[in-house]
Formats: C-alpha cells, sequence, structure tokens
C-alpha cells in the first residue's frame, strides 16, 4: 500500500481543494457597443463588479466595450450563438424582430429615461415577450426624448422638416419618414462623420448623444418636438445555457443586481441628458421651441407611424393596440 508523508499529504490536500475551487468559478464575457468612456458604458462596468462582488468572485466577467466583440447589429445573435455570455444592444438594430418591444420606441411623447426604461421593463413584465426566449433576459433600459437635430437648416414646420435626410433607425426612421423626412437607417456610431460630411442634413437623437457621442459639435439646432418623442430600448441578456449553467443563488443574486441597475441607467440618462444639452449650448447650438399648434400638428402627423405598429403587430397575431394603451396609460 502506498503511504503519503505529511508533507506529501498537504499538498495533495492543498491542491485538491485549489482544483475543486478552480472549478466551481463561471468566466463570462460581456460585449456591449458603447465606448468605454460613455455612462452607459461604464454602468455595464459597474454592474460587472457588483455581480463579481456579490457572488465572492464565483463569477468573473471580461468586458468588451466599443464593439470589440460584436457589433451592435449582430450582439444579440452573438449572444445566442455563444460568441458572447452577455450583451447589450439596441433592438432596434434587429429591425422587425423584436415586435412587442418594438411598441416601447413609438412616438409617444416621451418626457424622461426613468419613465421610459420603467415603462419597457414594465412592458417586458406584463406581457413577457415570447421574441426573447432564446436568451436570459437581464433587463431593459431606455433613453430620453429623441428630439431632431439638424446642421444648417432651422427646422420650425413640417415643410421646413421635408425632403431632409434623417439618421433614424428602426422606429425613429419611421418617425423621420411619417414626418416628411428621408431617414437614413446607420448605427450611432457613424452619425458624427455622416453630419461632419453632409451626409446628412441631421439626426433623430436623445440629448445625451450631443455629448456621449459628441455629436453636439457637428449639428447647430436642436427642434424641441416633444409631442412627438420616441425612445429606443436598449436590452441587457445572457446566454441561455450559461444562465442555465449558474447555481439558483447566482441566478437569484444577478436578478437582484438587475433590478437596481435598470433604475440606475434609466437615471443615467437623464443626467446624460442634461450634460448633452449643455454640451450642446456650450458648442454654440440653438434651440427651437414649438408651440402647441405645431406640436399637435406633429403628433398628428407621426400617429400614423403608431397606427402602421398595431396593424403590423395584429399580422403577427399580437394585440399591439394593448401594448400601446398600456404605454399611454403609464406616460
Amino acid at each position: 500500500m502506498k503511504r503519503f508523508t505529511i508533507p506529501a499529504l498537504l499538498v495533495f490536500c492543498f491542491c485538491t481543494f485549489f482544483t475543486l475551487n478552480a472549478t466551481a468559478k463561471t468566466q463570462l464575457t460581456y460585449s456591449n457597443f458603447f465606448p468605454p468612456t460613455h455612462i452607459q458604458s461604464q454602468l455595464a462596468e459597474a454592474w460587472i463588479k457588483e455581480v463579481e462582488s456579490r457572488t465572492n468572485s464565483e463569477i468573473t466577467i471580461n468586458y468588451f466595450p466599443a464593439g470589440t466583440l460584436t457589433k451592435a447589429p449582430q450582439t444579440y445573435d452573438g449572444v445566442v450563438q455563444g460568441i458572447a455570455d452577455i450583451g447589450m444592444t439596441v433592438l432596434a438594430y434587429s429591425r422587425g424582430r423584436f415586435p412587442i418591444a418594438a411598441a416601447i420606441d413609438l412616438p409617444m411623447g416621451y418626457t424622461s429615461g426613468v419613465q421610459a426604461t420603467s415603462i419597457a421593463n414594465g412592458v417586458l413584465e406584463k406581457f413577457d415577450p415570447e421574441e426573447f426566449k432564446d436568451t436570459e433576459l437581464m433587463f431593459l433600459h431606455a433613453h430620453g426624448p429623441g428630439l431632431l437635430h439638424t446642421r444648417d437648416k432651422e427646422v420650425r414646420t413640417l415643410d421646413d422638416f421635408k425632403g431632409l435626410k434623417i439618421r433614424g433607425t428602426g422606429t425613429s426612421g419611421k418617425v423621420v419618414a411619417a414626418l416628411g423626412g428621408s431617414p437614413v437607417g446607420k448605427a450611432m456610431g457613424e452619425t458624427y462623420q455622416m453630419l461632419q460630411k453632409g451626409v446628412v442634413d441631421g439626426s433623430l437623437h436623445p440629448l445625451e448623444t450631443n455629448k456621449g457621442w459628441k455629436v453636439g459639435e457637428v449639428v447647430s439646432y436642436m427642434t424641441q418636438n416633444f409631442s412627438t418623442a420616441y425612445t429606443t430600448t436598449f436590452a441587457v441578456f445572457m446566454n441561455k445555457d450559461k444562465w442555465n449553467s449558474l447555481t439558483p443563488e447566482q441566478q437569484k443574486i444577478i436578478r437582484e443586481v438587475n433590478a437596481e441597475f435598470a433604475l440606475k441607467h434609466g437615471q443615467a440618462w437623464d443626467e446624460s441628458d442634461e450634460e448633452g444639452m449643455a454640451f450642446f449650448l456650450e458648442k454654440g447650438g440653438k434651440v427651437i421651441p414649438q408651440s402647441d399648434e405645431q406640436s399637435k400638428i406633429w403628433a398628428d402627423q407621426a400617429a400614423s407611424v403608431i397606427d402602421e405598429y398595431v396593424q403590423s403587430a395584429s399580422e403577427k397575431n399580437i394585440d399591439g393596440q394593448a401594448i400601446v394603451d398600456y404605454i399611454k396609460a403609464n406616460l
């Protein structure tokens, strides 16, 4: 029979303990298209640190900002396929794929990111969209009111808007078309150069974009079209197999962190809007308010986007009107 000396036994026990503890750890990857300097990227990093801390580093997460692991339009599929374990992206970049969540982005006249984020997660809870079933959805968040910004032309009326090339994706692109413009569907990361080079005349975006993406440097006017203000829904999600591999306690911890950070993201959008407005004005931007009369005219014109959504949803056996009514009731 083989005998162990005391030192050898201690080494054996230490190695066994180390191996068991090493195998208990889970290492994940997180892909995000926001650049590392953006507050929404910084919050993603804070979420990671919170998950790591509360799980006592049983879970560790490697972070890939600025689309370095998956580009924004491919992030959802990338997480489904396991290229990334966790991802954050814009749902509108996968146009038509998320028919229930698409209602959140409609031009409802949003007033803040906290409001839009609350509504987004309310829709998620109330309607439990089947469209997300191939991932484990962490939470949604949404920015404050998306407003019209233009490079060279003041826009006060729909006649001023007519024919302008305006960057907009998903629902915001439909809003551009409904108001008489020509939508150019490009990701936010391309917007600065397009405006700088005159490829587009303007952009529909929230105030935060003026500083967060430096777009305030290449636009001159902001039309306060609050009556047609849309939002953009962002989703944080995890690969289903990775989620199922976690212990029930780890899943519980992550859900608790998710609930806290959904609100943090919404609050950050509003704080960023304040900074974006200040940046826009600092760069010499001019704010163009809308009269009640013009606000109603614009809202009536943009209502076709909501009607089109309801019709399109019904063709997919989705009660789009119920979703729209829920959102309007919670504005």
